[in-house]
């Protein structure tokens, strides 16, 4: 399976507080309308679990633990 397969860009869970320090995540694609649509839950590389309520605008910040986790996905 290709990176492409299993990850799209990252998505978010919606903060309580409007905290301006809240990062993306990266979550399987095909989990991403599902939980938008539904209201049901995603499991983020890092293992947060949280619904999709926001998609991520270019430079948004990504979850350093996702990252590492997609980083070493593409080298396989």
């Amino acid at each position: 399976m290709s990176s492409s397969d299993i990850l799209e860009r990252p998505d978010v869970r919606e903060s309580d507080t409007g905290n301006a320090n809240e990062v993306f995540h990266y979550v399987r694609k095909n989990k991403i309308a599902e939980s938008a649509v539904m209201g049901t839950m995603v499991e983020a590389l890092c293992g947060e679990v949280f619904p999709v309520t926001k998609s991520p605008k270019p430079g948004s910040p990504v979850c350093p633990a996702c990252k590492e986790v997609y980083e070493s996905l593409k080298k396989d």
